[in-house]
């Protein structure tokens, strides 16, 4: 059925009205969680979880993101609360074809579908902020353009200023570690995304860094076809990941290895992470049949380091590999972390061990090496938690969260494909003759010719 101006109308007025209603859900279930806490309820923290979800699952917009953005972050959120958030799905409501076409025009002009060969009506895709229609230019070249949802900026501040608030309650129930700076840091990196120049510079950004991965294909953009609002890329066909986890394991490691490529080949030469590595963000080419590699598909989640940082990353590696404390504790100043006694330096090594494990195992492994998928990370999150509880409160640096959280995204990724691979092997030829002084030459360069210094 085609939408008329009136239909379109209430969808919009509905949406606007679910926004709304955020901050009187959120305002309840804080209510609950308060007092669970006065009356030492503890036990029925799973229920308030329960209700969290509940009351952010009306909601099919930025917060999703968000919410699923801190799920990812050991010890952001109570583990209850944590679990059930990373069950709701980042999806909005499409806009219907008539809308579709009034933000077109506001975008590309009256004669926005004369530069078009073929425009499809429907979406491809439906996300948080924005949806992906397929496209054909007039030159023949198949087209992604995403168009963002109205008035994104309004509601992103507005589920920040929820996002504040959850953060507030869990700093009082339980104050082990300080998240104010991760609060700023995906406030930071979600106002990001809504700029699509941005994404689009960031998209030419990763053209260069990875012009010598032949295993990772990025898109290009195209100027004449985006605005802030609007980001034309070329389409990368492709088949999902999960297609391939019952593949021969040469075929799956093959993948884990492009994966690898794409994140840390940038991080580790540039100072530059794709910061949100989770199964939506990429597919799969084939060559001839065979899988050949990944297309690198959403640039809007990139965060760029001091180089600095880059060098504490290859300093904890160095540190733990040859156990000098010294250069460990330097590592973790480097990045940020303040005020730290023997104490906290031994939690926070627990979970450097966790993250570095594979890296610094000079063998042929999966990536868990043994430990069931639902229990990987598990038991060192719980440790270390249990020990900032009596050793804390530690502030964690903001740098720190997307570093964190790539790590852990995409360990993700290699327990879905089962690699066996040598991770060390492999880390190794990434950080071969590193210093920080190529880092920052290297990165200052590719900014630059991205538009992005």
């Amino acid at each position: 059925m085609t939408d008329t101006p009136d239909r379109e109308a209430n969808r919009l007025s509905a949406r606007a009205a679910r926004y709304a209603r955020v901050g009187t859900r959120v305002g309840g279930v804080a209510a609950r969680i308060a007092g669970t806490r006065l009356f030492g309820l503890e036990g029925q923290r799973g229920g308030n979880a329960e209700a969290l979800a509940a009351a952010l699952g009306g909601l099919k917009g930025p917060i999703m993101k968000v919410a699923q953005l801190m799920a990812t972050i050991p010890d952001a959120l109570p583990p209850e609360y944590a679990t059930e958030l990373a069950t709701l799905q980042s999806q909005a409501p499409p806009m219907g074809w008539a809308f579709v076409k009034r933000r077109m025009m506001a975008e590309l002009g009256a004669d926005w579908m004369e530069r078009f060969a073929r425009f499809d009506k429907e979406p491809a895709a439906a996300a948080s902020l924005g949806q992906v229609h397929r496209a054909l230019a007039l030159d023949g070249t198949e087209l992604a353009c995403k168009l963002q949802y109205p008035d994104m900026q309004s509601a992103v501040e507005a589920d920040l200023r929820q996002l504040d608030f959850i953060f507030a309650i869990h700093r009082r129930m339980d104050p082990a570690i300080d998240t104010s700076e991760i609060a700023q840091e995906i406030g930071a990196r979600v106002r990001e995304e809504l700029d699509y120049r941005r994404e689009a510079a960031n998209a030419a950004l990763y053209a260069h860094i990875l012009a010598d991965e032949p295993a990772v294909r990025v898109p290009r953009s195209h100027p004449g076809l985006s605005t802030g609002r609007l980001l034309t890329l070329d389409w990368l066909e492709g088949r999902r990941m999960l297609d391939f986890v019952d593949a021969p394991l040469e075929t799956r490691n093959r993948l884990a290895r492009a994966m690898f490529a794409a994140w840390w080949v940038p991080f580790s030469r540039f100072g530059v992470i794709h910061g949100d590595p989770h199964l939506g963000n990429y597919t799969v080419f084939e060559e001839k049949g065979v899988p050949g590699g990944i297309n690198l598909l959403d640039y809007g989640c990139i965060r760029i380091f001091p180089p600095s940082f880059v060098g504490g990353v290859v300093d904890l590696y160095r540190g733990l590999q040859s156990g000098d404390d010294a250069r460990v504790v330097h590592a973790y100043e480097t990045w940020g972390f303040r005020g730290l006694t023997r104490d906290l330096i031994d939690v926070l090594n627990i979970w450097a061990r966790f993250i570095y494990g594979p890296l610094l195992d000079d063998r042929v492994r999966t990536i868990a090496d043994g430990v069931a998928p639902g229990e990987y990370g598990r038991r060192e999150a719980f440790t270390v938690h249990r020990a900032l509880k009596e050793k804390g409160p530690i502030r964690v640096p903001r740098e720190f969260v997307f570093m964190d959280r790539a790590a852990i995204g995409l360990g993700g990724v290699f327990l879905h494909l089962k690699a066996e691979l040598n991770f060390h092997t492999l880390f190794e030829a990434a950080i071969a003759d590193f210093s920080v002084e190529e880092v920052a030459a290297r990165q200052g360069a590719a900014l630059a010719g991205a538009g992005l210094a």
